[in-house]
Order: structure tokens, then C-alpha cells, then sequence
């Protein structure tokens, strides 16, 4: 690390943004397809600019679903104009993946997989929320990178559980997302868990705290199938923040690696349920369980930054090293075979069958048509990447390494099974390792005794890249955190 990017200030900007639509709109996550009724809380958009040195970071979350390609390009597109001085390339987003945002893509965009009729005029199109949500994005990036200033950061690790491995095993070693594990049938759950929750916490020049980063290994998506537009436990978690510390501090949620993890218990529900019961949650929400499962997620999470931020605030840093590796790696795809392929074509074949006969007369929205519509779909583009690998073996992913003192935080796009990010950070040459998924167009990427499991998520319908990428993600990610944590 050269000298000139040692014992330099820090400068520190935040902004956010209100990105809630105002219309009815079409709500991504899940097969079928869902209109919005109405806003249950916000959804947000929030920066984190850091500079040092001439060193530049911009970590921004969104709450949506995944980070696609026309979204993160247009940001940086805008950026050109409103940010002078700012780096695009230096950006990267991620998604809170609430499934309970609106679709922003059209159905034909390749970073589609489940692919939806249209629902009629009543409803915002996708491409008229993602000229909302590109320009407010760009709005706040903006505004944060102007508004930087000297400043202070410290970092810390705290415990809560919020995911739960969502992937049981039966005997017969096959595996299955959620179901019911008080089946005879059932063996264990597939794989590990992660309480562990990464804070950095930043400060103006007199010390006051004006933000924090939150990373834990959960998608926000306790309440997925519900029909208002959400943040999830996200909104509760920064509610609850902003009461204990302060009501205009800027909060940023990040995904660690949890492709095969959810905030769903997946044993012992009924005491789970009895202990919110007991606690008063579920009478501060009229009786619905969903909302007190929320709110005691963000109980937890902010019970760990009360634990963590007084220690962290002690070693407050002024000038740590900011170093910022943005860079494309090749992945390579997860081969499609011709059994595969006849498997999607049969799978095809059933649900049109379904959908030219019996669904015929039925609305677009209706929620077994588009079910079907979807799931079809959903495998022909496994016929498609059959197609696509003979020319294009490999798979491009935008990956971001980041240095910050002694942390460091490394982006992937996709649901990264937990796997894979506990890999990176246990040998990383950084003290605390932020993995960060989702900051990008998504598609799970599992673990090779998910993939001999079988089921959603790891069958090749789910996956652009297999366990082989994986590990390629892991080695090429460890390579740049390595590469700078050289000197200094």
C-alpha cells in the first residue's frame, strides 16, 4: 500500500431516499403474480460515500429484490452528470431482497426468470418504477458524495439469530426448501447457520454518530407472500435503531452470504410462536404473527449493536487505509445436460397443457395462471442456457473488494449459499470480512451437497453458476482481499 494512502483523513458522506411507488405495482418474488393493495412501511434507498487520498467507495442498499444490470448501469449512467468528480465505476449496490418491492424489468430482459402476462393499465408498468428508482438512486449518491465531510469510523461483530438454513434432508438424502420437518422422513437440516452480525459505524469530525452498516446472513423476508409493498423487517430494524441512537442516523442493511438461509424457523415453531405470544409482540400488531416475527427480528438485531457499539466507539479510526478494487471475473456456468433439457421441455409441456386447456379463460393475475405462465418460463430458460454455454462458457460477474483499516467487504451477485461466504471470510487476510450478496442481478448459487439434494434453488432451473463457480468466486475474491492487505 503506497504512502500516500496512509495516516489520510476519511471523509464520510450519507444520504437516502424514499423510493416507495405510489401506484399499485406488480410485486417481485414468488411464481404468481401479486398487486400490490396498499404500503404496508417505506422502501428505501440509502448511500455510504467514503474517500481517502483519492481512494473512493460508494456502498449503497436498495430495498428490492436483486440489483439488475439495467438498474446498476443507468445509476452510473445519471451519476456521469450529477456527481462530478465521483468515480461510477466505484459504485456498487445491493438488495435487502424484500419480496415485497416492485418489478422493475420487463419480461423480456434476459435477467428475468420467471417471466408474468401483463396485468393490465391499473398497475405501474416496471419500466416506469425503474425511472423512478434510477433516478432517485442517482439522487442520493449524489447528494451523499456532496455532502462528505471529515470524519470517523469503527467497526465491530455482534451476535443475533435472524437466518435459519431453510433446506432440510430427508433419509433418503434428498432435499427439499422449507416443507415440513415433523415428517417422519425427515433426517437434519442441510446445512449451517450464521448469527453473527458485522457493524461499521461512521462518525462526524466532533465524534457524534451518523450512521451504521448492517450485514447479516438473512434475506428480509419474513413477510414474502403478502400483497403490500414492504421492507420487511428491515423497516422495524431501522425504526427501532434510529429510537435507541438517534432519529436521523442513516442506516445501510446488507445481505451476507444466505442463499440457503431465511428468518423462517423451519423446528420448534409453536414454542417460537408461544415466546412472541409471551413477550407482547403479537398484541402490538392485531394479532398477526408475521408482523411480531418482524419486530422481534429487529429486537434482536438491535439488541447486538447495543452490545457491540459502545466497544467499537472506543477505537474510533481517523485515517484508516481506503483501498477499492472493482473488476469483472469469468465464472464459469453451471453446465446444462441434455437430460436437463428434456427435464424442462417435459416440465413445459405440463404446465402449457394446463394453460391452454383449464387456465384459458382466466384473468393474468390470477394466481394459478400466472403460477403456471411463471414456472413455464422459469424452464425455458434452462433450454436458453443449454443454448448460451456452447458459445459463452463462462459467466461475467462484477465483483467489489474493499479495504477500510482492518476490514474489508467483498460484493457477489448472486444468493450465495452460506457455504461459500464463510469460506471467504475464514481466510481472509482481513480482521472482519463484510460479504455482501446481491449486488447484482441474483440466481442462486449452492453448494454441491445442495446440487446432489436436488430441489429448488440448486436444480439447474435455479443456477447460472454451479458449486465449480462457486469456489472460483471464493479463490478470486480471497485474491483481491489478499492483494490489498499487502503493505500497511
Amino acid at each position: 500500500m503506497s504512502n500516500e494512502r496512509q495516516n489520510q483523513k476519511l471523509f464520510v458522506g450519507w444520504a437516502s431516499r424514499d423510493v416507495t411507488p405510489d401506484r399499485p405495482v406488480m410485486l417481485r418474488g414468488q411464481f404468481s403474480v401479486r398487486i400490490s393493495q396498499s404500503v404496508h412501511d417505506p422502501l428505501t434507498v440509502t448511500a455510504l460515500t467514503l474517500e481517502s487520498a483519492g481512494e473512493q467507495c460508494v456502498m449503497v442498499s436498495v430495498d428490492h429484490v436483486t440489483i439488475p444490470e439495467e438498474f446498476s448501469s443507468g445509476v452510473r449512467a445519471k451519476l456521469r452528470e450529477l456527481a462530478p468528480g465521483l468515480e461510477p465505476d466505484k459504485v456498487f449496490l445491493s438488495a435487502t431482497h424484500t419480496h415485497t418491492a416492485p418489478q422493475m424489468l420487463p419480461p423480456d430482459s434476459p435477467d428475468i426468470s420467471i417471466p408474468w402476462e401483463n396485468p393490465g393499465p391499473e398497475v405501474m408498468s416496471p419500466l416506469e418504477y425503474a425511472d423512478l428508482l434510477i433516478g432517485r438512486t442517482a439522487e442520493c449518491v449524489a447528494e451523499a458524495w456532496q455532502h462528505r465531510k471529515p470524519g470517523f469510523v469503527a467497526w465491530g461483530r455482534g451476535y443475533a439469530v435472524v437466518g435459519r438454513n431453510r433446506r432440510q434432508v430427508k433419509r433418503d438424502g434428498s432435499s427439499l426448501m422449507y416443507g415440513d420437518t415433523a415428517a417422519d422422513d425427515f433426517s437434519h437440516i442441510e446445512g449451517y447457520e450464521d448469527p453473527s452480525v458485522d457493524f461499521l459505524f461512521t462518525y462526524d469530525d466532533a465524534q457524534n454518530l451518523t450512521g451504521m452498516v448492517v450485514n447479516l446472513a438473512c434475506p428480509s423476508q419474513v413477510t414474502e407472500s403478502r400483497l403490500f409493498v414492504s421492507a420487511d423487517f428491515w423497516h422495524e430494524t431501522r425504526c427501532e435503531i434510529r429510537k435507541r441512537r438517534g432519529e436521523h442516523l442513516f442506516v445501510i442493511p446488507q445481505c451476507s452470504a444466505a442463499g440457503d438461509q431465511s428468518p423462517h424457523v423451519m423446528i420448534n415453531k409453536e414454542a417460537e410462536a408461544r415466546m412472541i405470544r409471551l413477550k407482547g409482540l403479537l398484541d402490538e400488531t392485531g394479532g398477526d404473527l408475521q408482523l411480531a416475527e418482524r419486530m422481534e427480528i429487529a429486537r434482536r438485531i438491535v439488541t447486538a449493536m447495543d452490545d457491540v457499539f459502545p466497544a467499537a466507539s472506543r477505537d474510533l479510526q481517523e485515517t484508516p487505509i481506503l483501498a477499492h478494487v472493482a473488476r469483472t471475473i469469468e465464472l464459469p456456468r453451471r453446465q446444462v445436460s441434455e437430460e436437463d433439457v428434456c427435464e424442462a421441455r417435459a416440465q413445459m409441456a405440463v404446465y402449457t397443457k394446463r394453460l391452454e386447456e383449464e387456465l384459458s379463460d382466466r384473468p393474468p393475475t390470477d394466481q394459478e395462471r400466472s403460477f403456471c405462465y411463471g414456472r413455464r418460463g422459469w424452464y425455458a430458460k434452462v433450454i436458453e442456457r443449454y443454448e448460451l454455454q456452447k458459445t459463452q462458457p463462462t459467466y461475467p460477474m462484477e465483483l467489489h473488494v474493499v479495504r477500510l483499516g482492518d476490514i474489508a467487504f467483498a460484493t457477489n451477485s448472486f444468493e450465495l449459499f452460506l457455504d461459500f461466504g464463510i469460506r471467504i471470510e475464514a481466510r481472509s487476510k482481513a480482521l472482519q470480512t463484510f460479504v455482501v450478496q446481491l449486488a447484482g442481478p441474483g440466481s442462486y448459487l449452492p453448494t454441491q451437497r445442495s446440487v446432489a439434494g436436488k430441489s429448488y434453488g440448486s436444480e439447474p432451473a435455479s443456477n447460472l453458476v454451479g458449486p465449480k463457480g462457486g469456489e472460483v468466486l471464493v479463490e478470486e475474491t480471497l485474491a483481491s482481499v489478499a492483494e490489498l492487505f499487502l503493505e500497511g
